[in-house]
């Protein structure tokens, strides 16, 4: 398992919510009951069996507080229990949240594609734009020059200011054009590593869906049961855990790839390249996912296409089509997490 990989612990998973309510549950029914059987246990103590029975049963609970293997013992019977009851209503074999993460991706990729699709669709009409501008502020300040020649003051202002306004329109064009370029590669690596995810997560699941009937084969309650009395770790258990590490950080990253996408949507549709309008809303916020956010799908690349994006020497073509990673031997990025 990564170094970095750090166990979610009971309470903080599904069966450790049905736990807490479980207790808190009997709390409240121990504290409804007891009052009214104190007049009855009171009586029954003070007979001798019952002082015995009473002694015999506290002495159990000491030996099972002390003694380290017992406690291990129970709380597995218990988290057992809780995870047999959360599992009636609740999807939390890590198999089959895997398998549903291998359905989300597919659906997402099939939405990343389109939106891909649209964004460069976008940017091919702001590039347009730009380059038109280009040409009529060469065109006026060419007017302006021949008005200052003739002295045509009036021509000569006319022609400056207008090459001026359309010089002003282009820097907030370029920087709108850079956004969305950053947009467009990020959603494109994002679907090329995404693509490369379902393709890992298939192929564990297949694998380890094999290893998984096999152990549970030979393997029992009884057997996990004496497995924690002995202290040994119960290789169910662990094989478990693997597969709840790989959920949680696939979990994490179709997270990450959805937010990106309803941000790189709600960007989109605060821009209208027809009237040449747009929100700084939106700048701001893809500005500000720049500078802070982390990606657990984009990793170090993130930075290298933020920079290549803003730099001019490297030219984007708009015209490549959108990478589709080749079934290659590769190593799995969840293997570790068996180690």
């Amino acid at each position: 398992m990564p170094q970095n990989s750090k166990p979610k612990s009971f309470w903080k998973k599904p069966e450790g919510v049905t736990g807490a309510i479980f207790l808190i549950g009997a709390l409240v029914a121990a504290g409804i009951i007891i009052p009214s059987i104190i007049g009855g246990f009171l009586g029954f103590i003070a007979t001798t069996p019952g002082l015995i029975t009473v002694l015999g049963v506290l002495g159990v609970v000491i030996f099972m507080g002390l003694d380290s293997k017992m406690r291990n013992l129970v709380s597995y019977m218990y988290k057992s229990a809780m995870r047999w009851i959360t599992g009636l209503f609740v999807q939390i074999d890590p198999m089959g949240i895997l398998k549903n993460y291998v359905s989300e991706l597919k659906d997402n990729l099939k939405k990343m594609r389109k939106q891909i699709g649209k964004i460069r669709a976008q940017m091919h009409k702001l590039k347009e734009m730009i380059i038109n501008n280009q040409k009529e502020i060469k065109s006026n300040m060419e007017l302006a020059s021949k008005a200052r020649k003739d002295q045509n003051q009036k021509i000569l202002i006319l022609k400056s200011r207008k090459a001026g306004r359309l010089k002003d329109s282009n820097l907030k064009l370029d920087d709108l054009y850079k956004r969305m370029e950053v947009l467009y590669r990020v959603l494109n690596k994002m679907y090329e590593n995404s693509s490369i995810l379902a393709e890992d997560i298939e192929d564990q699941v297949a694998l380890k869906e094999q290893e998984r009937k096999a152990m549970l084969a030979g393997h029992s309650a009884m057997k996990s049961a004496m497995n924690i009395i002995k202290g040994d770790n119960d290789k169910r258990a662990m094989f478990d855990m693997a597969l709840e590490n790989i959920a949680d950080d696939v979990g994490n990253k179709v997270g990450e790839m959805e937010r990106f996408m309803e941000m790189s949507e709600s960007f989109m549709s605060s821009v209208d390249l027809q009237n040449g309008i747009f929100e700084e809303k939106g700048m701001e916020m893809l500005k500000e996912w720049e500078q802070k956010s982390t990606s657990l799908l984009l990793g170090g690349a993130k930075d290298d296409l933020i920079s290549a994006a803003n730099d001019d020497n490297d030219v984007l073509d708009l015209n490549e089509p959108i990478k589709q990673p080749e079934r290659v031997e590769r190593g799995n990025q969840y293997d570790n997490f068996f180690d």
